[in-house]
């Protein structure tokens, strides 16, 4: 069948490729009818090329396709070859001014914050990149796909709207000419012809519903093919999708995903092919399968044909759009093809037909023709306008499709407003002509259909469908937004009349909305459920900008402003018309006022929040005065309609409302809203008297003595609490009445002011990042806020440092503008804000009231606001409270009460001064207020004047907080009255107010000095619990102490007491002449028993928790691929190091049994937890993780503390010791005999003796002989468990202590760590010793010492027969045969191993030649078997550096050497004359392995490092080979022993591989291996961005990946998150970056995930956390998220701080600390990133 099908396809091929597309244009250039012919043609080869069976082949169609269909069309468009016709036109055509380009998601767009129109106007990279705004402020985001760059469009940018490549040029003249003209006559015609017909053909197929037939086309063969189609929707999951097609279709998994990620992307994918009932059937699956929770699963069964000329119909239209790229003349061309009104009249051109057809269309084909709509309709300024009317004709039926459609707003036509709406010129043109403003409120206003009796909108029965239908039309409000973004500069009359049309639809729906949603106040039992309140407040919430978007335009004109005034005073009155039903007018007087009002109670009856219209005539109304109109026009206001009591009844009683939730009786908040407007106009004491009644307070303060008979009755305390709370909001709000002039228009101010005051009052909370601030501070439509043009002025910047952000931090004299009772602070950020500057205060020595700032002066429309201050009822409510305070035990009353009021008198003072300092000649100061407050009170109850009961208060003990601020207004008083005198008439009241200043003074004076004199002792008590804390730890760690005194004795040559005195302290590591040291006693305590104890060879183990992790830091070859481990042998490490075990360790002890313990119970925990909840916690117990006790740091085993092992394996050295090269030769005799003996032993089981006895045994070598293990039993345990874990971690295998490569496995990991810890301290130019953190020291001793003891508890042939093969590498003999040769060997790995597996040979040897003879001739060998690896793989150029030739004898010797080796090698090796390069290079290379080395003898043999080598100084080289007992000439060595050398250097170059690399046939590493680092990233992070938006999947066939990320250690870009990358690892599928980590970091990984600027940290599959990018904005700050979108770019520092993080191994701990931090990240499935 196969088969079949295969040949059918051939040959289908043939007869397709014969068609000529030239034939086919001339027959059709002498048709009659053209569209007969076109459609004949599209009849019957479509289906022939598209379609062909059940998986597309989209590069095979595509060939067809452009060869038999649009071939023919190109013939026939240009009349000759398109190969050449396209570039003619091309050159014809003049370059577009407008740039158009289309975003691709996640491309970078650029705003310009300082030119552009409004925050939607963008440039594409390159544009910005050639524009003057890349100076500016810019803020970059990255797409969602689907915008349009819009370079070169004038009107959307105040500035420099062409980029260089757009630019004008300046012959060119700005009108319009028809691009016609430059197009030959006939073109034009044939254009049309074709245009037509095609675009027709694509929009008929497209919006053709039929299933079994086709518009226009008569099918050639009806065969019964039909396909499965299904469709994507925004309601399934992913996974719902795939389970149901699993079943449905029976595929595999992966064959879903593809099915479903297709889907996702296209919108439509066929899921089956075949006839129709095998389709049928499918279909009836998946509807049957998802139809239960939601609607099914659109499917449809479409006729083959169909699809196929559905799928040329989308091709087509891309063509379309491709061809007109090349001349704007066919751009028009088909512009008026598409807008052409068709025989039915309205809406049926093929744009209104596409348009309308649009929610019934899949996603792939929104897609294209909306992208032919941009390069078409909006990229031709002409047809844009058309095509806008069009756009606002059919506004409300494409709303409501989009409401319906269930497809998101970017893949709707909907989305197109964006680029219509927000022109200028356009919206204009559109509410003038269109009436665009009435529409779409109109239309917002029919979507929200729920209203109550009064005609409100109800939102308290609010179902999920509903309020997904809410979210869609808040796009509605978006589109107003656009539309009213940018203001007119001239009014028409038209416009007035629309635009005030507009305002009435507008009022009209504020109408609805004020008094929405009103609650009453629950008595009694509790609300069972909460009606729905968030749609109310989202509605509130969005139209708040609309609102003051309304008044910009309002204020820019003054008929409209006065028109608009009337309007919405009338809209007002109908809304309180309702207002006095069943309230009963009451009447209030106290003071010797009285006013009319009614009895409303707030806390019993109905109030909403939702005061819209109030609002926008508050605003209107400040604007009158801000525009002056109100001073002009006065005869046109209705200012005598006004009344000002029910313009305030509404606000009040939110006010009200509000106060009550703060007073705890409703619980509920909402927002508070300040209405001066209605106050400026009533009598002050009205207005109070109305305000305390509605505050359910007038009883209070009317009648006397009521707060008396409050705390005699004992009433319910809650009472009390809520009265006092409610008089403290009272005062709140009158205190923001007075003082909030800081509007334009309220006060004398500008909005600069307003914005400086903002920022003040932020920043005195405390410093603040620059988004912490953005944040806090308003926006205006266009998301500024301003800040950034006064932050200069009002703060001080400080940059960060390697974490944290920069902050600004307030200038001290702003300091002075502190208003305590500031607006917009919440409760906690007041609080905060008066404790952090009464200690600013205390600080510089000041005293810490805080009184009210001065302020600017109102304006004379609201001029009568301060009279509020002395009004009578004013007066006796301050009165009446202080009275409480002087009394206090008597009286229900609060502090913050009191605070408040003092509050309200400072700022009478500061207003009176301000009047008295600002008086001209004749006015006379009308405001009093001192004169009043000194008067007592009247004859019933003579109460003391304000101002005694102040000068009482004063020395109140209970109100030490508020003496200063009592202090600060009778020294204002003071003030004033001189001001008032100005002639000194009574200084009597003044210097009785010093005598008392004087005395409180002393007081405070004493009181300070007690103070300190308390702290003081206090200081004293805790420096000597600290001393003595000192002591107590110098006692318990005196080892740790004494053992660094005496290291610093050795290395000043004290005498010790077992060892002869060594002259001048020439300290050696190794050898014969290793410097003895006394060996200091290690006490160590538990951290989980506390008990100490002595670290001993037979006592209990005591361990330090390490983690063991596979490593690829070093790693010089990424891409070798990892052998079967458990066939693959170690024992040789390659020089690329691709892939070590590194042993890391937080340097906490335990005891073994204690840490046993631990384990155990944490194992114990973690199985009940698993019961419990099935969530990963940091660690993975089954892989024998754990959290170290103490700090919490990862560890998956313990390293078991030893003592020195060397001292254990020493014997007496009694016989003289041999040269190497007789050392040579004995070890090679005794490794003879083993192999022989080993023979012997597979062979026969005889006696040992008598063969003992044939053997020629070396003198002294006894094989027979076993060494007893001295290591406790419990030491022998932790060495087994340290080196399987090693072994298990190293290799990835299943644990077996008794496997021979367990030492390897720790030799290796011992020399690995060494390595990695030697590179790092080199790449930072530290010194080798002295400047480890002790944790690492600790972890390298015992890491040192255990890999030389484990010997003692492996198989001891096994470690023997290791030491053999080892030294075979170098010292060859007959028995192993193809060892790896020389360029294949890391030295330092080989010389560890072969140090450490040495004492098992050593330990039969009883000659008398010490152990550390043998040490120092294996390091002499291997290090010479470096020399020849460098001197053979040296890649010496002899690059023109000064030579020095100074012939000194080490270049000589080199010399020398390296033609011995030309020698030896067959003269392969290139000719070299300079022995001054030479020895360089032999340096340079050899640096690292003698560093490594000595770190490695350091801690084996515990000799102290000479002091040279721990100061970076000169000549490391020569302390360096002192301290290891090497020549400085290196090459001494092979002079020395030049008998045996000669003949070893042959051998290793006879090598065959060693000849390969020679003859250049094979690659080899060459010393010194430079240091692995991260990548290098781009210093601008747009690039990044960039070069992600270019990345695309490398799966899914060219499509964008969704989320980039940037693996920072190789540079690879993966397609992360997705399930189109997903593969499968040992069992599991992982994304991509987990998959990555595995081959390219051996289980870790760093990457930086580009769209969200996230640095993303993985370990394993269960282990992620994000880190902070290395990317900062100019104020210092990270944006993950890129949502603030300033430019950011790359922090050095920080970037090092990551590449630290990965050199030193600390990935995995970085991710535990994080995870357990923070619970969330536990919950990620980190394996699919």
């Amino acid at each position: 069948m196969a088969a079949d099908l295969e040949t059918e396809v051939q040959a289908i091929d043939k007869s397709l490729l014969e068609c000529s597309a030239e034939e086919i244009a001339v027959k059709w250039l002498q048709a009659n009818d053209l569209q007969k012919e076109v459609y004949q043609h599209l009849a019957y080869y479509v289906p022939k090329i598209y379609c062909r069976g059940p998986n597309p082949a989209p590069q095979r169609e595509d060939m067809l396709a452009q060869h038999v269909l649009l071939g023919p069309m190109e013939w026939y468009l240009c009349g000759e070859d398109p190969a050449f016709g396209f570039p003619k036109l091309e050159q014809a055509n003049k370059p577009s001014h407008l740039c158009g380009r289309v975003f691709k998601v996640g491309e970078p767009t650029y705003s310009c914050r300082d030119c552009a129109v409004d925050p939607t106007c963008v440039l594409c990279m390159e544009c910005f990149l050639g524009s003057i705004h890349r100076e500016h402020r810019y803020r970059m985001t990255t797409s969602g796909g689907g915008g349009f760059c819009d370079c070169g469009d004038t009107e959307a940018w105040k500035e420099g709207p062409y980029c260089q490549k757009h630019e004008l040029n300046s012959s060119e003249t700005a009108e319009e000419e028809d691009p016609l003209v430059h197009l030959p006559e006939d073109m034009v015609a044939r254009a049309y012809n074709i245009f037509a017909i095609t675009f027709k053909y694509a929009v008929d197929i497209l919006t053709w519903e039929k299933e079994n037939e086709l518009p226009g086309l008569e099918m050639i063969e009806k065969s019964d093919t039909y396909y499965c189609m299904l469709f994507n929707d925004e309601v399934h999951t992913y996974e719902q999708v795939i389970y149901t097609l699993q079943k449905a279709v029976n595929c595999t998994q992966k064959e879903a995903i593809g099915f479903a990620t297709t889907v996702d992307r296209d919108g439509r994918r066929s899921v089956r092919y075949g006839d129709f009932q095998y389709c049928d059937q499918a279909k009836s699956v998946i509807v049957r399968n998802t139809s239960r929770q939601t609607k099914p699963l659109k499917v449809q069964v479409m006729h083959s044909s169909i699809v196929a000329h559905q799928s040329f119909g989308l091709k087509l239209l891309t063509w379309l759009g491709s061809v007109i790229g090349y001349s704007d003349g066919l751009r028009r061309i088909l512009c008026q093809v598409g807008l052409q009104e068709g025989p039915d009249g309205e809406n049926s051109s093929l744009v209104d037909k596409l348009m309308l057809y649009d929610s019934k269309l899949w996603k792939g084909a929104r897609n294209v023709y909306h992208q032919l709509f941009m390069s078409s309709l909006l990229m031709d300024l002409k047809y844009k306008k058309l095509f806008a009317i069009r756009f606002a004709r059919n506004y409300e039926r494409l709303q409501s499709d989009f409401m319906k459609d269930d497809h998101d707003r970017e893949f709707s036509i909907a989305d197109l407003s964006i680029q219509i709406f927000t022109v200028p010129s356009l919206a204009r043109m559109l509410i003038t002509e269109e009436n665009l403003m009435t529409t779409i409120i109109k239309t917002f206003m029919d979507h929200l259909r729920h209203r109550d009796i009064q005609g409100r909108f109800q939102f308290e029965r609010y179902t999920a469908l509903q309020a997904f239908k809410f979210r869609r039309v808040q796009s509605l409000i978006l589109d107003l937004k656009y539309v009213l973004i940018s203001k007119p500069t001239e009014w028409s009359d038209d416009l007035r009349r629309k635009f005030l049309e507009g305002f009435d639809a507008f009022l009209e729906l504020l109408k609805c909305m004020q008094g929405m949603d009103p609650i009453t106040r629950q008595v009694g039992q509790h609300i069972e459920m909460e009606p729905e309140w968030e749609a109310a407040f989202t509605l509130q919430m969005k139209l708040t900008l609309v609102i003051s978007m309304m008044q910009d335009w309002c204020a820019l004109d003054e008929k409209v402003l006065i028109e608009a005034y009337k309007k919405c005073l009338t809209v007002l009155m109908q809304c309180h018309s309702g207002f006095t039903d069943g309230e009963q007018p009451i009447v209030l007087s106290m003071c010797g006022h009285s006013v009319e009002t009614i009895r409303y109670c707030v806390s019993q009856e109905k109030v909403s929040i939702h005061l819209p219209v109030s609002r926008l005539l508050a605003g209107l109304h400040v604007l009158l005065s801000k525009t002056e109109v109100a001073y002009k026009f006065p005869e046109l206001l209705p200012l005598s309609e006004l009344s000002p009591p029910m313009l305030i009844e509404h606000p009040l009683r939110c006010l009200v409302l509000c106060a009550q939730v703060h007073a705890g009786m409703w619980r509920r908040n909402g927002f508070s809203l300040v209405n001066q407007t209605g106050v400026s106009m009533m009598d002050p004491n009205h207005f109070l008297m109305i305000m305390l009644s509605r505050f359910e307070l007038y009883q209070i303060f009317s009648t006397p003595d009521y707060g008396k008979r409050f705390s005699t009755e004992n009433t319910n305390k809650d009472v009390v609490q809520q009265n006092n709370t409610l008089i403290e909001e009272m005062l709140y709000l009158i205190i923001m009445i007075i003082g909030e002039r800081f509007s334009p228009g309220i006060g004398q101010v500008n909005a600069t002011d307003e914005i400086k005051r903002e920022i003040i009052h932020q920043l005195s909370i405390r410093p603040m990042a620059h988004s912490e601030l953005v944040k806090a501070l308003p926006e205006d439509e266009n998301r500024e806020t301003g800040m950034e043009s006064v932050i200069e002025e009002v703060a001080c910047f400080k940059k960060p440092g390697l974490t944290g952000r920069g902050l600004y931090e307030l200038k001290p004299e702003c300091a002075k503008s502190f208003n305590l009772y500031f607006y917009h602070f919440s409760r906690a950020e007041q609080s905060k804000a008066e404790e952090a500057q009464r200690k600013l205060r205390r600080q510089n020595r000041e005293d810490t009231a805080l009184p009210p700032p001065a302020l600017p002066p109102f304006c004379p429309l609201f001029a009568s606001l301060v009279n509020i201050l002395q009004s009578d009822v004013m007066l006796c409510i301050m009165g009446t409270i202080l009275q409480w305070a002087v009394e206090h035990n008597g009286y229900a009353w609060s502090e913050s009460m009191l605070q408040r009021v003092l509050h309200l008198i400072g700022m009478a003072l500061q207003e009176e001064k301000q009047h008295l300092e600002n008086l001209s000649e004749e006015n006379v100061v009308t405001f009093t207020f001192t004169q009043k407050i000194s008067k007592p009170g009247e004859a019933p109850n003579n109460s003391p004047s304000i101002l005694a009961m102040l000068e009482t208060l004063q020395n109140a003990p209970h109100l030490e907080v508020h003496k200063d601020m009592i202090r600060w207004i009778l020294k204002t008083f003071n003030t004033i009255k001189k001001l008032r005198e100005s002639s000194s008439s009574s200084p009597v009241v003044e210097t009785e107010g010093n005598i008392m200043e004087e005395s409180s003074r002393d007081k405070d004076k004493a009181e300070r000095k007690r103070k300190a004199e308390i702290a003081r002792l206090r200081r004293e008590k805790i420096m000597a619990q600290m001393s003595e804390m000192q002591r107590h730890f110098i006692n318990e760690n005196k080892e740790l102490f004494q053992q660094t005194l005496e290291e610093l004795d050795t290395s000043t040559s004290g005498a010790h007491e077992n060892s002869p005195v060594i002259s001048d302290a020439k300290l050696t590591a190794l050898g014969p002449e290793q410097t003895r040291v006394a060996e200091p006693r290690q006490v160590v305590m538990c951290i989980l028993c506390q008990e100490e104890q002595e670290v001993k060879v037979d006592s209990r183990a005591m361990v330090l928790a390490a983690f063991i992790q596979r490593s690829t830091v070093l790693s010089k070859n990424r891409n070798k691929s990892t052998p079967d481990p458990e066939k693959y042998d170690p024992l040789f490490m390659h020089p690329d190091l691709s892939c070590g075990t590194h042993t890391g360790s937080c340097g906490h002890i335990m005891h073994a049994h204690c840490w046993q313990r631990y384990f155990d119970a944490v194992q114990a925990k973690e199985q009940r937890r698993q019961q419990r909840l099935r969530v990963h916690t940091s660690y993975d117990v089954e892989n024998g993780e754990f959290l170290c006790p103490l700090c919490e740091c990862l560890s998956n085993t313990v390293i078991p503390l030893l003592p020195p092992p060397r001292v254990l394996f020493n014997r007496l050295d009694f016989s003289s010791q041999p040269n190497l090269t007789q050392w040579i030769r004995t070890v090679s005799q005794q490794v003879k005999a083993l192999h022989l003996l080993q023979n012997e032993d597979s062979a026969s089981h005889s006696g040992h003796s008598e063969k003992m006895d044939q053997l020629q045994l070396p003198e002294g070598f006894r094989p027979d002989f076993k060494l007893k293990n001295p290591y406790s039993e419990s030491i022998k345990e932790m060495l087994t468990t340290f080196g399987t874990a090693t072994y298990k971690v190293g290799l990835k295998v299943h644990p077996n202590e008794e496997d021979p490569r367990v030492p390897i496995m720790c030799w290796g990991s011992c020399a690995y760590t060494i390595q990695t810890i030697e590179r790092i301290l080199a790449d930072e130019d530290k010194p080798l010793f002295g400047h480890l953190p002790c944790r690492q020291d600790d972890c390298l001793t015992s890491l040192t010492r255990f890999a030389a003891a484990h010997w003692t508890v492996s198989s001891l042939s096994a470690v023997q027969g290791h030491f053999c093969t080892l030294l075979a590498s170098l010292v060859p003999n007959e028995k192993n045969g193809n060892l790896p040769c020389i360029l294949d060997i890391d030295m330092f790995h080989l010389l560890v191993s072969l140090v450490l597996s040495f004492p098992a040979i050593h330990c039969q040897d009883f000659s008398g030649v010490s152990l550390g003879t043998g040490d120092l001739h294996l390091f002499h060998l291997v290090t010479m078997a470096h020399i020849v690896q460098i001197l053979l793989t040296s890649s010496t150029e002899e690059n023109g550096m000064d030579q020095e030739n100074t012939n000194s004898e080490e270049e000589v010797a080199v010399l020398t050497l390296y033609k011995f080796l030309c020698q030896c090698t067959g003269s392969a090796l290139k000719e070299i004359s300079s022995g001054w390069h030479l020895w360089r290079n032999l340096k340079a290379g050899i640096m690292p392995f003698l560093r490594c080395s000595a770190l490695f003898f350091h801690y084996l043999n515990g000799v102290p490092a000479p002091s040279e080598i721990q100061v970076n100084g000169a000549n490391q080289f020569e302390h360096l080979c002192s301290y290891l007992s090497l020549p400085n000439n290196l090459t001494c060595l092979f002079q020395e022993n030049s008998e045996i050398l000669n003949t070893l250097i042959e051998s290793w170059c006879n090598n065959n591989e060693v000849k390969r690399y020679l003859e250049g046939k094979r690659h080899a590493i060459s010393y010194a291996r430079e240091s692995n680092k991260l990548i290098d990233l781009p210093d601008d992070y747009s690039c990044l961005i960039n070069q992600a938006s270019n990345f695309s999947c490398p799966k899914s066939g060219g499509d964008k990946s969704r989320a980039p990320t940037l693996c920072l250690v190789c540079g690879t870009m993966l397609c992360s998150q997705s399930y189109c990358c997903q593969t499968e690892l040992e069992g599991e599928d992982v994304g991509a970056c987990t998959a990555h980590t595995y081959t390219c970091g051996s289980g870790v990984g760093i990457f930086l995930r580009v769209r969200e600027c996230q640095v993303l940290f993985l370990a394993g599959k269960t282990k992620g956390c994000f880190y902070p990018p290395p990317y900062l904005d100019d104020y210092g700050e990270t944006d993950q998220g890129l949502r603030r979108g300033n430019p950011l770019h790359l922090c050095k520092e920080r970037f090092k701080k990551i590449q630290k993080l990965w050199q030193q191994h600390s990935i995995t701990e970085e991710i535990g600390h994080a995870q357990e931090a923070n619970q969330t990240l536990v919950g990620i499935d980190w394996q699919h990133l």
